[in-house]
C-alpha cells in the first residue's frame, strides 16, 4: 500500500520549547534563507561561539570591502611546482603577501540582509518568554510560535515564498494593538566572520526609506558597490517608520498584522504578495515537495535507531531544499550562516545536491548546474594560465567562478569531475533533461583538462596524478603525492563516462580519451590493502586520520576498477585502525555505501549512526562539526546521509535483492519512487 508520507513527514516536525542556539529553525527556498529563534523571528542579535547565529542570507547576497572590488590575481606571487618536466604555479603561499592573500580569501563574502524580530516596548521583555511551544510544520514549510511575554499571548507565523525571495510574517498579540509589541527591521555592514554581520558601522553604508501607500514601503539599501531593495507590505491599521539610521518599526493598531517581506537585487521586479497568496504557495509548494519526489519509510522496522534515522533522512532533505536548491552552489553552510567567508566549494557541491536526481527531483540539482555554463570562459583561462588544456573548475569560489588562495584548496584536484558525474547521473536517472544536451561543452573541458593533468611515465608505461596534488585526505604533502587512491578511480571512472556520453550525444571523442582510460596506473595497494596514495605506507598508522577517502572508488562510484577482496580488508583495517573521531560527518555515509556495496548492511547501518562528534544531528537535523571545527551546521554531512540512503534503499547496477543495504533483522523497508544508483 502506499507511504502515508504527510503522517510520515509530520511525525517529525521539529518541536522547540525554550530558547536553545542548536534548535534555530529556517525557512528558505534554495536562493533566500530565514532563520529564527522561538518567537518565529530573530527577536535578538545573539551570536554564542560554536552556536549558530540568526541571519537571513540569500545566493545573490555577496559584498566587497572597499577597494578590493576588484580581484588583483595579478599581483600574486605564485609558488612554482615541477609537473612533469613543466613548471606550474599555484596560489598555495602567502608568504610575503599576506595581505594581498588574505584579500582574495574574505572578497566576496557573504552578508546578512537584514535583522528581523520582534521587540517589545515599556515593561516588557521579550526576555522573559515563557510557555514556549513552537513547531515547524515540514508539510507546509510554515513555523507555528506560540509564547508568552509577561502572560500576555502572542502568536507567529513564519514562511518563505517558494518561488520569490519574500517572507511572510503573521502576529496575534494584545500587545501589538497596545503598542507593546513591535516587528523591528535592523540592518547591519557586512561582515565575513560566521555572523556575516557588523554593528558598530553605521556610518559605512545607508538605508532609504520609501512610502508608495496602501501598506507598501520599499527600503534602498547601499553598501558600498552593494545595492539592493526591501519591499514590505503590511496588512491594514499597520504602519512601517524609521526609529534609527538602520532601524525600522512595524507598528499595528489591531491584535493582528501581516507583513510581507520581499528582498531584490538587480533589474529583477516582483510584487509582493499579501500573506493568504504567499501561504497558498508555501502550502503547495511543500506538499508537492514531499509527494513527487521519492520517499523511504523505515518506520515498521523494529530496530530502535530507525525512528533517528528516519528523522535525519526526513529534516536532511528539508534542509537541503531550502539550502541547496539555489541558482548557485551553496556554501557549507548554507544560506544560515558563513562558513568559509560564505564562498562556496565545489568539491563539496556533488554532496550538497546529486542527491535530488536520485530522489526523483532532478529540477532542483540542474538549477545549480547552469553556474558551470556561466563559468566555463573562466575555466579554460585557468588550465590555459596554468598550460593545460580544457577547463579546470576552481575549488573555493563565488559566482564569479575565481579561485581562492589556499595552501591546500588550489592543489585539490577531485572536484574536476563532478560536472561528468552530474551529466552521467542526469542521463541515467533523468535522460528527459533539457540540461542534457547543453553539457556537451562542459564534458569536453572537464575530460580535456584531465588527460592533460595525468602524466606518463615511462618506465611503468601508465599514466599518473601527481605530484603536486593534494588528494581527498588533506593531510599529504602535495609535492610528494602520487596516485591517490579515489582521484586515479575518479579519473578512470570520469573518462569512462565522459566517452561515453559524447556518444550518446553523437560527438566526437578525442582518441587521446581513450588512450589515458586504457592505460592509467592501478589503484595503489600494499599487503593486500588499498593506500591512501602511491607515497604512504604508513597509510593505517600515521595517516590513519581524515577522510579515508581510499574507500569511496567502491561506493560513491562503483569500484569497476577495484578488487573487492582487498577493499574489504581495506575497510575492515579503517574500522579497526583509524581515528574515527577525527572523520568529518560526510564521511560516514559514505564509508556506508562502501560497506554496503561490499554485502555488509549491517556495518552500513553501523556507520550512518555511530556516536561520533561529528555524526551528531541536532534537534532541528544539522549535522554539526564539533568540536575541533566548531561548526553548528554541515550540510554536505546531510546531502551525503542522502546519498547512502538512496544506494542503500534504491540498490545500484548489479545488486538483485531490494533494499540491498538495509539488513534483514529488524529492519523493514518501503520505497517509492527512487533512481537506482550506478
Amino acid at each position: 500500500m502506499p507511504i502515508e508520507r504527510k503522517r510520515l513527514v509530520q511525525e517529525m516536525n521539529p518541536k522547540v520549547y525554550a530558547w536553545d542556539p542548536d534548535s534555530f529553525l529556517s525557512v528558505g527556498n534554495g536562493n533566500l534563507a530565514y532563520t529564527v529563534d522561538c518567537t518565529g523571528t530573530q527577536s535578538q542579535i545573539a551570536h554564542t561561539k560554536g552556536k549558530t547565529p540568526l541571519c537571513t542570507m540569500s545566493s545573490w547576497g555577496l559584498h566587497n570591502y572597499p577597494g578590493k572590488e576588484e580581484k588583483h590575481y595579478d599581483r600574486l606571487i605564485l609558488k612554482q611546482y615541477e609537473h612533469a618536466g613543466r613548471t606550474v604555479g599555484y596560489m598555495s603561499d602567502d608568504t610575503a603577501q599576506e595581505a594581498l592573500f588574505h584579500d582574495l580569501r574574505v572578497n566576496p563574502h557573504r552578508c546578512n540582509l537584514a535583522h528581523i524580530g520582534l521587540q517589545a516596548s515599556g515593561p516588557y521583555d521579550m526576555k522573559k518568554m515563557e510557555s514556549i511551544t513552537q513547531e515547524l510544520d515540514l508539510y507546509s514549510g510554515v513555523i507555528t510560535s506560540d509564547f508568552q511575554v509577561e502572560d500576555e499571548p502572542v502568536q507567529v507565523l513564519t514562511l518563505c515564498h517558494p518561488r520569490q525571495d519574500q517572507l511572510s510574517f503573521r502576529l496575534s498579540s494584545p500587545l501589538l494593538k497596545r503598542g507593546k509589541l513591535h516587528l523591528a527591521l535592523l540592518f547591519p555592514y557586512p561582515a565575513h566572520d560566521i555572523t556575516a554581520s557588523d554593528y558598530t558601522k553605521p556610518e559605512s553604508h545607508h538605508s532609504e526609506l520609501v512610502e508608495y501607500g496602501d501598506g507598501r514601503y520599499c527600503i534602498k539599501r547601499t553598501v558600498d558597490t552593494m545595492q539592493y531593495e526591501v519591499h514590505i507590505l503590511l496588512s491594514k491599521h499597520a504602519c512601517l517608520r524609521q526609529s534609527a539610521t538602520h532601524e525600522f518599526m512595524i507598528t499595528a493598531s489591531q491584535e493582528m498584522l501581516e507583513v510581507g517581506v520581499l528582498f531584490q537585487h538587480g533589474q529583477e521586479r516582483q510584487e509582493v504578495v499579501d500573506f493568504n497568496q504567499a501561504l497558498d504557495a508555501c502550502t503547495l509548494h511543500w506538499a508537492s515537495f514531499w509527494q513527487d519526489g521519492a520517499f523511504i519509510d523505515l518506520s515498521s522496522s523494529s530496530d530502535p535507531r530507525a525512528q533517528e534515522l528516519q528523522r535525519r533522512m526526513i529534516l536532511s532533505r528539508y534542509l537541503l531544499a531550502i539550502q541547496c536548491s539555489g541558482n548557485t552552489p551553496p556554501p557549507e553552510t548554507g544560506l544560515t550562516c558563513n562558513s568559509w567567508y560564505g564562498k562556496f566549494h565545489l568539491e563539496m557541491h556533488l554532496l550538497h545536491a546529486a542527491h535530488f536526481a536520485l530522489y526523483g527531483q532532478p529540477h532542483l540539482l540542474e538549477r545549480s548546474l547552469s553556474y558551470y555554463l556561466d563559468i566555463l570562459p573562466g575555466a579554460y583561462e585557468r588550465a590555459r594560465s596554468q598550460g593545460y588544456q580544457g577547463g579546470r573548475w576552481p575549488k573555493m569560489t563565488d559566482p564569479s567562478g575565481n579561485d581562492s588562495p589556499s595552501a591546500i584548496g588550489t592543489l585539490l584536484c577531485w572536484q574536476q569531475p563532478h560536472p561528468i558525474f552530474y551529466g552521467s547521473l542526469l542521463r541515467k536517472t533523468h535522460p528527459e533533461s533539457a540540461l542534457l544536451s547543453s553539457w556537451v561543452p562542459v564534458v569536453k573541458a572537464t575530460a580535456d583538462f584531465m588527460v592533460d593533468y595525468v602524466i606518463w611515465d615511462e618506465k611503468r608505461k601508465s599514466y599518473i596524478i601527481g605530484p603536486p596534488v593534494i588528494p581527498v585526505q588533506e593531510n599529504h604533502d602535495p609535492e610528494k603525492t602520487v596516485n591517490p587512491t579515489f582521484e586515479l578511480s575518479y579519473w578512470r571512472w570520469a573518462l569512462s563516462e565522459a566517452i561515453d556520453f559524447m556518444e550518446q550525444f553523437k560527438q566526437p571523442v578525442d582518441p587521446k580519451w581513450k588512450h589515458v582510460l586504457d592505460n592509467l596506473a592501478p589503484l595503489p595497494m600494499r599487503d593486500g590493502l588499498y593506500l591512501a596514495q602511491e607515497n604512504c605506507p604508513d597509510t593505517y598508522t600515521a595517516y590513519a586520520y581524515d577522510h579515508p577517502s581510499l574507500l569511496f572508488s567502491l561506493g560513491l562510484l562503483d569500484g569497476r576498477d577495484v578488487d573487492q577482496k582487498v577493499m574489504e580488508h581495506s575497510l575492515m583495517n579503517v574500522m579497526e585502525k583509524w581515528q574515527l573521531n577525527e572523520l568529518w560527518g560526510w564521511d560516514f555515509p559514505l564509508m556506508a555505501m562502501t560497506a554496503a556495496r561490499l554485502g555488509k548492511p549491517e556495518l552500513a547501518l553501523d556507520l550512518l549512526l555511530m556516536d561520533s562528534p561529528k555524526n551528531t544531528y541536532t534537534a532541528n537535523g544539522h549535522n554539526a562539526q564539533r568540536p575541533k571545527e566548531d561548526l553548528p551546521l554541515y550540510l554536505p554531512g546531510n546531502g551525503a546521509l542522502l546519498l547512502a540512503l538512496a544506494l542503500m534503499a534504491g540498490g545500484w547496477e548489479g545488486s538483485d535483492t531490494p533494499y540491498p543495504g538495509f539488513p534483514k533483522d529488524g529492519w523493514i523497508v518501503q520505497a517509492e519512487g527512487l533512481k537506482k544508483f550506478w
